[in-house]
Parts: structure tokens; sequence; C-alpha cells
């Protein structure tokens, strides 16, 4: 049976996916939220405080920190789907397709599951204009660029001395 990755093919192609969907997600809410007439460091804060509602190290240590657990949380996202793609040979030949359910399977879990838990009076949102923006972000933004970047990382190979 053919491995799907390299060790070091998978490893570079978890911090390209990482790097690449957790910026455009990062940079689409936080464009989202300063349209909405909120603040970077207020989007920030408040990731922090989601993940971590104890955590109080001033306003810029906690921004940062909600950075950090943001890339946290695509690190996991990224590993989890170029895991299941080793095993799945599929998913790396349907590469859009792939990346389409893997976004939509993201919302679901973040938005039905994981943020109504933190957040119970405050999630799920069902306005449709919402959920077009949550949806355009988990699949456009995360789920495609990961499974792109998990289909190119399928096909690099270590040179043979």
């Amino acid at each position: 049976m053919k491995i799907a990755y390299t060790i070091s093919g998978f490893w570079r192609g978890v911090v390209i996916a990482t790097v690449l969907a957790g910026t455009l997600e990062i940079l689409a809410a936080l464009l989202l939220d300063i349209l909405a007439g909120g603040t970077p460091l207020d989007l920030l804060t408040g990731i922090a405080a989601a993940a971590w509602p104890a955590l109080d190290i001033g306003e810029i240590g906690t921004g940062s920190a909600g950075l950090v657990i943001h890339f946290f949380i695509t690190v996991a996202m990224v590993v989890t789907y170029f895991a299941a793609a080793a095993i799945i040979r599929p998913l790396n030949r349907h590469t859009l397709w792939s990346g389409i359910g893997y976004g939509l399977l993201l919302w679901i879990v973040m938005h039905w599951v994981v943020l109504p838990r933190r957040f119970p009076t405050m999630f799920p949102v069902l306005d449709p204009r919402e959920v077009g923006i949550q949806l355009f972000c988990h699949v456009i933004l995360v789920g495609i660029p990961i499974a792109w970047v998990a289909h190119i990382a399928a096909r690099w190979r270590t040179r043979q001395a």
C-alpha cells in the first residue's frame, strides 16, 4: 500500500495549510468585526475569552493569546484533515468537493456544537445572511485551502540519493 504522504511532506503541508487557512479566516473575521463596529483587539480578546474565560493578562496580552489560540484551533483542523486524507484516498483526488465538504463539517461542528456549548444564548445563529457569511468563511477560506494544500502535499516525495 502506497503511503499518502511522506512525514516531512505531511508536516510541511500542515504548516502551509495552517498559515494559509488561519490567516484567511482571521483576516475575514477582523474585516467583518470592523464592519460591525468592533476592533481587532476586541475580536482577539473575545477568542481568548471564549477558549479560556479566566485569562486576564492585559488587553494586548489577552489579544495575543487569542491569536495564538486561533492558530492552535486551525492546526487541529488541518491535522485532522491531513490524517483523514492519508487514510481516505478519494479526499486527495476530489480536492474541491472534499474541501467544500470539510468546510461544511467544520461549520457544523463550530456553530452547532462548540459555540452553543460556550455561548448558549448566542448560538446557533439562524439569520440567513450570517449563515451565508459563516459558510463562505468555513468553506472558501478554510475547507478548500486545507484540501488544496493536502492534495499538493500528497505529491511531495523525498529525493532519492
